[in-house]
């Protein structure tokens, strides 16, 4: 019990926070609109997230930009004429952004922003509770950011990355019913014992840099590479969940369950990198159309060990196997000035998975994903705009398995489904 307990912790501790799904895409609600395109495009303060050699193109001397969205998703298992849904609690990832313009060829900036984050809740005692019953994960990066103007068609940008969050998660530590043969039918539905595990990571560093080059006055290349941070979580903690205090002596009698809640965890969790080439494309004053394409280096999720740090408790430390492949997201977009204060958007991106089939657990629903989105921006008063953004999301339905000691044939397997929708609002000023 020991063992698997620590095998299914390194399981869903980190691929439920870095599965194609949790890769937040709504950090600007105006590049929402447009399908989170940007690397080659002038956004000002926005450009810290997308390419920070834009940010050196602001519209006066300083651009602040903040903005919050709703998330609402949920994934469905299906497996013969069993099946289980999701129901999540609402995302709500935001961002703010604050750029100035130090000289004509200098700027500088700072933000906030959280890319990694999602709620996923299955129901307490689905078939698939003993791997996973529900999970929260947050994350946080403060971003100071310098660009310059090399030329007046060349510029770069330089950023460092100071990332920080924390996860909760529960599951069950013995599948639903598996205490039938000693207590009866009346127990069927029952878990016996959950664990409920929570980690905060220490903060770490990475860097974002990119390079931003004007071809003519219609056509803007950008290159920008947001570097791997490896987040450290030294004293996650658990606690247990008893069905019941005759189902807690039963199970302290057999010695089954470990003293988890008596120790600590310490685990690394790495945060892809991310390289992006984008172009823009200015056909007339009105007309902008955007192309990113954004190459994620999931293949640094190769394992992950994690150890709890007293040894007292005789936990074996564990190496587990995550295999993750590296994959591609592919975005187009285009904005049209339809009034000096009306701007509308449209959007379309296909994001890869990175989980391979044979390892496909259900704390990680992960599919090739299809975003459409749409948004505009007004104008009320000059310099300020208020800026709307719709994303619906569609999972490419999939087959997969896990390895799973109490499921037929060993692998618990099933098809997968997962959809989400995404309102945002967003604020800009500038001066």
């Amino acid at each position: 019990m020991k063992k698997l307990f620590l095998s299914l912790l390194a399981s869903v501790t980190l691929s439920s926070a870095f599965a194609e799904g949790y890769q937040v895409n709504v950090l600007s609600t105006k590049q929402t609109g447009m399908g989170h395109v940007g690397t080659g495009m002038k956004l000002g303060a926005e450009s810290m997230h997308f390419n920070p050699a834009g940010l050196v193109y602001l519209n006066g001397h300083m651009d602040m930009s903040v903005g919050i969205s709703g998330i609402f998703s949920n994934a469905r298992y299906k497996n013969g004429d069993y099946s289980a849904k999701t129901d999540n609690s609402v995302g709500t990832p935001v961002y703010a952004y604050v750029g100035y313009r130090i000289y004509d060829n200098l700027a500088a900036g700072i933000s906030l922003t959280t890319p990694y984050g999602n709620s996923l809740k299955w129901p307490q005692a689905w078939k698939g509770a003993h791997l996973i019953q529900d999970i929260t994960l947050k994350s946080y990066i403060i971003q100071p950011t310098l660009s310059y103007k090399i030329l007046d068609n060349l510029s770069v940008g330089v950023g460092l990355q100071i990332a920080m969050g924390n996860v909760n998660l529960s599951r069950a530590l013995l599948p639903v019913g598996a205490l039938v043969p000693i207590l009866g039918a009346d127990y069927q539905d029952v878990v016996p014992v959950s664990a409920t595990l929570d980690g905060k990571s220490k903060v770490k560093l990475g860097y974002h840099i990119g390079v931003m080059y004007d071809v003519c006055d219609k056509v803007t290349l950008g290159l920008s590479y947001r570097s791997r941070v490896r987040m450290k979580v030294k004293e996650g903690t658990a606690e247990l969940d008893y069905a019941s205090e005759k189902i807690k002596d039963l199970l302290d009698a057999t010695g089954q369950i470990p003293p988890l809640d008596k120790g600590t965890f310490h685990a690394q969790l790495p945060l892809p990198s991310n390289t992006t080439f984008g172009v823009s494309y200015r056909p007339t004053d009105r007309w902008e159309l955007a192309l990113d394409l954004q190459f994620v280096g999931w293949s640094a999720y190769d394992s992950l060990n994690v150890v709890f740090n007293e040894k007292v408790l005789k936990i074996e430390d564990i190496k587990a196997e995550k295999n993750y492949k590296n994959t591609m997201i592919y975005r187009i977009g285009a904005q049209y000035m339809a009034t000096d204060r009306l701007d509308v958007r449209l959007g379309l991106y296909y994001d890869q998975s990175p989980i391979r089939k044979n390892n496909y657990n259900p704390e990680t629903p992960g599919m090739g994903k299809i975003g459409i989105s749409t948004g505009c921006s007004f104008e009320p008063y000059r310099n300020l705009q208020i800026d709307f953004a719709f994303l619906y999301i569609q999972g490419v339905s999939r087959h997969g398995s896990y390895p799973d000691k109490y499921s037929p044939g060993g692998k618990f397997s099933g098809k997968y489904e997962s959809n989400a929708v995404s309102a945002s609002l967003g604020l800009a000023y500038r001066f």
